[in-house]
């Protein structure tokens, strides 16, 4: 019996020095795709309840419509200027993980003094104004520097971004509903508070991001992405083709309402077309972007956006809205693909600055500008001002077809 029990010690012994000496196994590359569609449902869900809600709350302190317009004017400012900022010191230090999961957690601080700062009177707006700035500042990198880890991480690990971003759309459609029943129940305030959770919940998703190969010292400050063609000819592009889209965000409930259409039919237009730019992303984005190229991409978007915005601007015949409805895959989502194809191919020290230019110039910059002069345009031609945001595509046309030229005589 001494000698089983001894033997049976050796053998346990032997096992759990093997078990030590045995290597690590490296982290599955499948458990990227996940922890990055979680850090999108999180960082969007933030969005999904402050874009719809935020002046509500701005209202609720008092605020004058002229106000309130002058806070979101001045955050948008700050933003177009405070990402790409970020973004470049991101590169230069070869962290954007860990900048990430700062600005994410001082956002959840920031967004806060919406609830706790009182509106009324001068000194209350601003300090409205000044909450806004804030948050602005330390919130505007947290989309862009995530979309420059997920891309980095899905040309390492060869997962589809897509996939991970559309979990990004599903959420905000998810928390725009939720907030609006939270609004209903205790009021527009309760939308800071989650807004405030959700921002918590992107700064947890970011710290479970898998650790990849330090790519500091990115030389050649802002300027380097503009060396690149493809980068310069994409700016103007995403500015046209996602620009075009200022109509409707500001002015198609609007005009729908004018026409007889009901809250809860335009509701389901709204939401039929996040959905199908869900399922782009979901499903049928990678083998189009493979047929297509991001150059081929970008005309499927402009072409789309012609065809969109003229049957708008003609009819508003149900039947057809819901048809060109299903365009909005492809205005927005083809668009958006099209530029992370083009933004993944530039050299990795680059990354989190073209990102955030590319936010802040390509995309943000033109949509401000574009949503204020919206505001004339729909005064002065109702649904017809359409035809501009038609136009807006038409442009873009040429552009597509320079960015497939550049794209085809790029090595590699």
């Amino acid at each position: 019996m001494g000698r089983k029990a001894a033997d049976c010690n050796l053998m346990r012994g032997r096992a759990t020095r093997r078990h030590a000496e045995a290597p690590l196994r490296p982290p599955v590359a499948l458990s990227a795709p996940p922890r990055f569609a979680l850090l999108y449902a999180a960082q969007f869900a933030t969005v999904g309840v402050l874009q719809p809600f935020l002046p509500a709350v701005l209202a609720g302190h008092g605020l004058t419509p002229g106000q309130i317009a002058a806070v979101l004017a001045l955050a948008s400012a700050v933003r177009l200027l405070a990402a790409p900022a970020v973004g470049r010191g991101a590169d230069g230090i070869g962290d954007a993980r860990s900048i990430l999961v700062l600005a994410a957690g001082l956002a959840a601080c920031m967004v806060t003094g919406f609830a706790w700062v009182p509106g009324i009177g001068a000194p209350g707006f601003g300090a409205l104004v000044a909450v806004a700035m804030l948050h602005a500042l330390v919130s505007a990198p947290v989309v862009p520097l995530s979309d420059a880890l997920c891309l980095g991480a899905a040309r390492r690990l060869g997962f589809d971004y897509g996939r991970a971003r559309s979990a990004g759309s599903a959420s905000y459609i998810a928390a725009a509903v939720l907030a609006g029943f939270a609004v209903q129940a205790v009021g527009a305030v309760a939308v800071i508070w989650i807004a405030s959770l959700c921002y918590l919940l992107t700064v947890l998703a970011a710290r479970g991001l898998p650790r990849l190969e330090a790519t500091g010292g990115g030389r050649g400050g802002f300027r380097a992405p503009f060396r690149e063609p493809a980068f310069r000819w994409l700016l103007p592009l995403s500015a046209l083709i996602q620009g075009s889209h200022a109509l409707y965000y500001g002015f198609a409930t609007l005009h729908w309402q004018a026409t007889g259409l009901s809250s809860g039919v335009i509701g389901l237009l709204w939401a039929e077309g996040v959905v199908v730019e869900v399922l782009l992303f979901l499903s049928w984005g990678k083998p189009l972007m493979e047929r297509l190229g991001p150059g081929g991409m970008a005309l499927l978007a402009a072409s789309a956006g012609l065809l969109r915005w003229s049957v708008t601007a003609s009819t508003s015949w149900l039947p057809a809205l819901i048809a060109v409805q299903l365009l909005h895959a492809l205005t927005f989502g083809a668009m958006h693909l099209a530029a992370m194809r083009v933004l993944g191919g530039l050299p990795p020290g680059q990354a989190a600055t073209a990102q955030t230019l590319h936010a802040s110039l390509g995309t943000g910059l033109a949509m401000g500008v574009l949503t204020y002069l919206c505001g004339p345009l729909y005064a002065s031609f109702g649904g017809a001002g359409f035809w501009a945001m038609a136009g807006l595509c038409a442009l873009a046309l040429p552009l597509a077809m320079q960015l497939r030229a550049v794209l085809r005589r790029r090595p590699g």
